[in-house]
């Protein structure tokens, strides 16, 4: 019988999955964010919109990619498909996620407002537990999120925080992928891509953007203990 099957492992996977080392650093991560949020979008949106967004949305990747088209004066249809394409990942999200999730589709449906990358990373490692470690960690990450946005609305301009949650990314980045190496395979992977990374930013500085993409490729290529 697999080890996740054994009766008792489930509680086990739980508290394995949400330490506070384990918690700290991507609550950490998504704080910094949410105050990089709240002190861009402020100007654009008001305070009131600029946290309910973060309280209704819950979507990082989308609220910052609606805050640079806003910006960049897109209309309204170019910001409603941009959002919809980078948020075309939670697609493969909840199909990775779903074998591992029990009940209903009233409590999946309840669990997918948690459906982030941090969440799933954390249940996709934790599977036997993969209900609550959603539940637990993506209530302490939207915690975190709208509590950020709020801080970077009310002060984030007058204590110069966005320059400081900018200067911190990397190293919240570097925490959140150590959490996730467990062999030295992982670990020579990670920083392969980090080279790559590395090297795309000093040669080619115009795909930034792609920099990430290329790096999670190698960080993803087979090979080495599993």
């Amino acid at each position: 019988m697999p080890a996740s099957d054994r009766p008792g492992d489930d509680g086990k996977e739980t508290v394995r999955a949400l330490t506070p080392a384990t918690l700290v650093p991507i609550c950490g991560a998504i704080f910094v964010f949410g105050v990089l949020y709240g002190a861009t979008a402020q100007p654009l949106f008001g305070p009131l919109l600029t946290m309910a967004s973060s309280v209704l949305v819950f979507s990082g990747t989308a609220q910052f990619t609606m805050v640079g088209l806003v910006a960049a004066a897109a209309s309204p249809i170019s910001v409603l498909w941009a959002v919809f394409v980078v948020n075309v990942r939670n697609f493969a999200l909840g199909g990775a996620l779903r074998p591992h999730l029990h009940g209903g589709f009233p409590r999946r449906l309840g669990l997918s407002w948690f459906l982030i990358d941090e969440t799933v990373g954390l249940a996709l490692v934790h599977p036997a537990s993969a209900d609550r470690v959603v539940l637990v960690s993506g209530a302490f990450a939207y915690g975190s999120w709208v509590l950020g946005t709020v801080l970077g609305v009310v002060g984030g301009a007058t204590w110069g925080l966005e320059a400081l949650a900018t200067s911190v990314f990397p190293v919240l980045f570097i925490g959140l992928a150590g959490l996730m190496v467990h062999n030295r395979g992982m670990a020579v992977r990670a920083v392969a891509g980090a080279i790559v990374t590395l090297v795309l930013l000093l040669v080619w500085p115009d795909l930034a953007g792609m920099a990430p993409v290329v790096a999670g490729i190698v960080a993803a290529l087979p090979g080495g203990a599993r």
